[in-house]
């Protein structure tokens, strides 16, 4: 080989060489890591915990336990439903441990920081857990996706219906930070909208353990509908309570604005006989939300709610959309995610739109008496079911400023 064919020999060389790495760093640190940050020991870690860290594994497991060649890690957290918290977290994540995705992330407050965190780095934020629908409108994110379910669409189904009903007047008490106000101010105006009206409310702190005075003026406010807008713990304590002040069965109806079967699990039928909620899923609609609920049960000790069946299908999106790409990147994933229909357990012909919504059907149901259920977590009658496009809010009516007007 003469000079000039050896010196283009190795020109080549360091060019395949240099084009092989640059493919394989498109996968940062040869891992994939998702991390689970949520409540693990307060008033939320029954209807997330560890169940949505069980969820996320499935999930991993189920695909292969890698992507494009590379293992896929799963690690969690405890954010103690502080911002503060959650923030250190994320930015210990994003900057020091290689983790590519933050999912799960309920307390609205914390999911807001997180999403913040996450597009300031160009980290995908993949949240399940936290309601503020304005996690799509005023601070949504070119990395943000928000998975299973909003205020605006707990708002749509609940408020909505139960005004159908004629059960016009509503009242709330209201948990005492974002997720509270937001599902506070988007079910007034689903009430609104559909003719009723909303004659007053109280702020509990968060978390509260004593409902009794905040129940008391809601009894004496002569509205047809008491609306909680709370959940976890705080839904629990507010409905017990309101049992054992005789509220329901002095007329007025409870509207438990945010309830996981979780929480109708602690209860019982006999207290929670008759409330009318909304979700995003129920594991015993059919024969494939049953499949997965039998497996997560035999690893959880306990059937899935619409977070784990959302954090499942969610990181299975994920996993494709980095299959489909070649990348870990949050804005190339993220743009992948929201080019790719979902046909799952979870949902059918889902999709997320550019303001990170998912849409997909969210269904209205009723808690059986006690009489009505065959067996342990047979909890709900499915009452309707609400197409995607009508439960969630349109994207022309938020304040995205990705959305063009």
């Amino acid at each position: 080989m003469n000079t000039r064919n050896a010196i283009a020999a190795a020109v080549l060389a360091t060019m395949t060489g240099l084009a092989a790495g640059a493919a394989q760093a498109e996968i940062s640190d040869n891992v994939v890591r998702i991390g689970v940050l949520n409540d693990q020991s307060g008033i939320y870690a029954d209807v997330t915990g560890q169940a949505s860290v069980i969820a996320a594994r499935m999930a991993v497991e189920d695909y292969g336990g890698k992507v494009k060649g590379v293992p896929v890690e799963v690690v969690f957290a405890d954010h103690q439903n502080k911002p503060d918290i959650g923030s250190n977290i994320a930015n210990q994540w994003y900057d020091r441990d290689g983790v590519d995705v933050i999912v799960d992330v309920p307390t609205s407050s914390v999911g807001l920081a997180v999403q913040n965190i996450a597009k300031e780095k160009g980290k995908l934020h993949l949240n399940a857990g936290a309601g503020t629908s304005d996690l799509t409108s005023k601070a949504c994110s070119p990395t943000g996706i928000h998975y299973v379910y909003d205020t605006y669409a707990l708002a749509t189904g609940t408020g909505s219906a139960l005004v159908g009903q004629g059960a016009k007047k509503w009242y709330f008490i209201t948990a005492d930070y974002a997720f509270g106000h937001a599902l506070e101010r988007d079910t007034t105006n689903a009430v609104n909208a559909a003719g009723g009206e909303v004659v007053g409310g109280v702020r509990a702190p968060f978390p509260t353990t004593d409902f009794s005075s905040f129940l008391l003026q809601a009894q004496g406010s002569g509205a047809d509908v008491i609306g909680l807008a709370n959940a976890g713990g705080d839904t629990v304590n507010s409905i017990k309570q309101a049992s054992e002040f005789g509220i329901t069965q002095g007329g007025q109806k409870l509207a438990g604005l945010l309830v996981f079967i979780n929480d109708i699990n602690a209860l019982g039928l006999q207290v929670a006989q008759g409330l009318v909620v909304t979700t995003g899923y129920y594991w015993d609609m059919n024969d494939e939300t049953r499949a997965f609920a039998k497996r997560f049960e035999e690893k959880a000790g306990k059937m899935p709610n619409m977070l784990q069946a959302g954090i499942y299908s969610g990181v299975t999106q994920y996993l494709k959309a980095i299959e489909a790409t070649g990348s870990d990147d949050g804005k190339t994933v993220a743009d992948q995610m929201k080019a790719t229909p979902i046909n799952d357990f979870f949902a059918k012909n889902g999709h997320i739109r550019p303001d990170g919504r998912m849409v997909h059907d969210m269904y209205l149901v009723e808690v059986k008496k006690p009489e009505e259920s065959k067996g342990p977590w047979d909890y709900y009658k499915v009452l309707a079911t609400i197409p995607g496009d009508q439960a969630f809010r349109p994207m022309d009516k938020g304040e995205c400023p990705l959305v063009k007007k």
